[in-house]
């Protein structure tokens, strides 16, 4: 690290990041085809999010959720001075990432949780096959359709997530995929 490098995503948080996008990418890329994949890469994200929402907590500085999560208006008006070309650097996530945060989070937790109902039901497997034994199979089919609709609307949110990602690379002149696998970002005062 240079004298004009400053430490920022530790690395629990470089390595949730980089796994959680390998799991969600094979548990959407293998759905029907390998439900025994498919079930593991969601286990997966199930670990990876009870980790991450601890580390949130009790985590390093820009790992914390109070680091990162302002007021809704907050985030706003930070997407209002983005379209203006004005917005604030931030060391840590910015209003609008921190956000997005927790919204891919609770988006990932709810597929995963309805993926667990719907893996019970038609494959009479996973943790919750003594729960929902005898669920009515209209039940059965809205969890199915609600696992599938969560997982394609968490997919939307990674391409706007993505897309946010270039954009603050290009408005700050950085590179936000590196420092995410680095852990370091340019310090600027």
């Amino acid at each position: 690290m240079t004298a004009n490098e400053v430490k920022v995503w530790d690395p629990l948080v470089r390595v949730f990041h980089w796994t959680l996008v390998a799991a969600f990418a094979i548990a959407y890329a293998t759905e029907d085809d390998l439900m025994l994949v498919h079930a593991y890469a969601g286990y997966t994200i199930l670990g990876l999010l009870a980790v991450r929402i601890i580390w949130g907590l009790i985590g390093t500085r820009h790992a914390r959720f109070v680091d990162f999560v302002y007021s809704p208006s907050t985030a706003v008006s930070y997407l209002k001075d983005v379209v203006t070309f004005k917005a604030k650097r931030y060391l840590g996530h910015n209003p609008a990432g921190g956000w997005m945060i927790i919204i891919l989070m609770a988006c990932l937790l709810a597929t995963s949780m309805s993926g667990l109902v719907v893996y019970a039901t038609e494959e009479h497997a996973g943790p919750l096959v003594n729960y929902v034994h005898g669920l009515p199979h209209w039940l059965a089919e809205v969890f199915e359709e609600l696992h599938e609709g969560l997982a394609n609307f968490t997919l939307f949110l990674v391409f706007v997530h993505v897309a946010g990602v270039v954009i603050e690379s290009i408005l700050h002149q950085e590179n936000l995929v590196l420092s995410m696998w680095n852990g370091k970002k340019a310090n600027r005062g």
